[in-house]
Formats: C-alpha cells, structure tokens, sequence
C-alpha cells in the first residue's frame, strides 16, 4: 500500500544475502482481455551514485495519470539509498546490481516491464538485454548509450573524488550550483533543492551523500588511459523493442555521433535533446514526463494491438 508520499517500501533480499530496497509508486493494472491492452510497470534504475529519489516526480505522474496510471518500481542498488552496503567493494559492479535487479522482480512477480535507465542505470539495461531479454519491452536511456566518452568518465570521477561535504543544504546547493551549474542553466531554483535533496539524506539537518563510501573505489579503479568497451552486442539484444534516448545537450558523457549511430542500427529508435541540461538530464523537468508517458503508451499499443 502507497503511503501519503505516494509510494510504498520494498525490501528484499539478493542472491549473497544483501538486504536491498525499492520504492513501489502506484498498483498493478489488470490485463484487460477486452481491448487486449496493458499499461505495463515501469522499472526505473539510477546513476552511479544515486538512488530511488532520482525519480520520484517522474514516478507520481505516471503512477497517477488518470487514463492509463501504472505501477513504477525505483530501485536502490546495493550500498545506496535504503539497501545495504557491500563489505567487499568489488561487489560495486554492473553485472552483480544486473543479479540484484532480477531478483528484486522476481520476489515483485514481474515478467516483463518497461525500463528507464539514467547512466548507469542504462547499463544495467543493456546487461540485462543479454541476461533476462523477455523481461524488456520497451527502453528508456537517459543519457547513456553502447559508446561512453573517457572524458565525461574523468569529470565524473574527479568530482566525486574532491566532492566537498556541506555544512547544511543551503550551502549544498550552492555547491552543487558551483560544480554543475555552466552544464545545467535551464535549471531553476526549485530544480536544484529537488536535486539536492535526491543526492544526499538529511540526517539532523545534515546532508549526507546517500551511498557507501567504498563505492568510490570503483571510481578510482578505473584505468581511463585505456579505450573504453562499447556495448554494441548487447545493445543488438534490444532491436526488437522500442528505445528512447535522451541526451542532455551539454553532456559529456553521451555525444550526438554516438546518438546518429544508435539511429542508424536500431529499426526502432527515437531521439530526443534536452537544451540547458548535461550529464544526466532531470526526467522530471520541462515535458520530459510526458514525452516519457507518451512513449510508453506506444510501446503498449505496439505489444498489444487493439483485437478486430
């Protein structure tokens, strides 16, 4: 059952014994046999170092949508948000938070859903594109795709690496305004205290980042004088269902040629550029929400055509 604040807690435990969370937003619909139509959940899976919040607002408009409302699962990977941490910070990895994923929806009975994936989170995706491909029928990458830029990589790490902790979070805004602000100027006040306020827990009035410091490790271990991987086979995973990519315009992790070559390979790929926003962009800002909602219900409508 959602709680005043529009969600309700899942805890679970992973295949090493790890208690780990979700938040839930909205109910289950039932599978009309009439029209054979289904408003399918939404599994939405963050950034490196941040959590369920993330999508908070973007979660309550599309759990509450009067016409088609659906059920959004927000996942805390491992040493994040409200799971627990790691002992063993190697476990901090793409392909153990892929296991804990899986096994979140299958404790939820889940079979397939529609995924949003912010950075990492897109990942995952392409990982369980490979892993688990019937649980994705439709695709959201929130400024991430198969070819990563080294140098949005370094300007991650190197402010993780030197992240200043604030005193209160006035001081935090101010700070994350200072870092990422010439990226991000279509932000408005309003957007940066939600920001603020998805990055850190507020313990006494104190805003602490809300992940286990180890996971900085993965960060520094990170040999960036080497070319980096893509994920062009996994993303071949994904050709049969809907993507929808969304680049900040000043990002620099995600470049526009790597977007026209995405467009290029997948039969079934739409784009989109958000102005004023870098690495990644805020999915509850501007009509992002409802470019969102509108591709999902086309990703139903293509599942499940209307019966003669």
């Amino acid at each position: 059952m959602t709680d005043a604040q529009g969600f309700a807690d899942f805890f679970y435990t992973s295949q090493d014994g790890l208690r780990l969370h979700a938040r839930i937003y909205g109910t289950e619909p039932a599978l009309d046999e009439t029209v054979h139509t289904s408003n399918r959940p939404v599994v939405c899976l963050p950034g490196l170092t941040r959590n369920a919040r993330d999508f908070h607002e973007l979660a309550l408009h599309l759990a509450n949508n009067p016409k088609k409302p659906r059920r959004i699962i927000c996942f805390d990977y491992r040493g994040r948000g409200q799971s627990a941490y790691d002992l063993n910070w190697q476990n901090y990895n793409v392909g153990m938070e892929t296991a804990d994923v899986i096994a979140g929806l299958d404790a939820l009975g889940v079979t397939e859903a529609a995924f949003i994936g912010t950075s990492r989170g897109g990942l995952i995706i392409h990982v369980l594109a490979m892993m688990r491909p019937a649980l994705i029928k439709a695709v959201v990458l929130n400024d991430i795709a198969p070819v990563i830029e080294a140098a949005g990589l370094a300007h991650i790490r190197t402010y993780l690496e030197n992240a200043p902790r604030p005193a209160d979070f006035t001081e935090a805004v101010r700070i994350q305004k200072t870092v990422h602000g010439e990226a991000f100027p279509a932000l408005s006040d309003a957007d940066w205290h939600r920001f603020v306020h998805a990055i850190y827990r507020d313990e006494a009035g104190m805003p602490v980042a809300d992940y286990d410091p180890a996971l900085l490790n993965t960060v520094l271990a990170m040999d960036l004088s080497q070319p980096l991987p893509d994920l062009w086979p996994q993303f071949e995973a994904l050709a049969s269902v809907l993507v929808l990519a969304i680049r900040g315009a000043n990002s620099r992790l995600l470049s526009a040629e790597t977007v026209e070559e995405i467009r290029r390979r997948h039969p079934r790929f739409a784009a989109i550029t958000v102005e004023g926003q870098g690495h990644a962009p805020l999915l509850e800002t501007g009509s992002l929400p409802a470019t969102i909602a509108i591709f999902l219900d086309k990703a139903d409508a293509t599942a499940f055509p209307p019966k003669d």
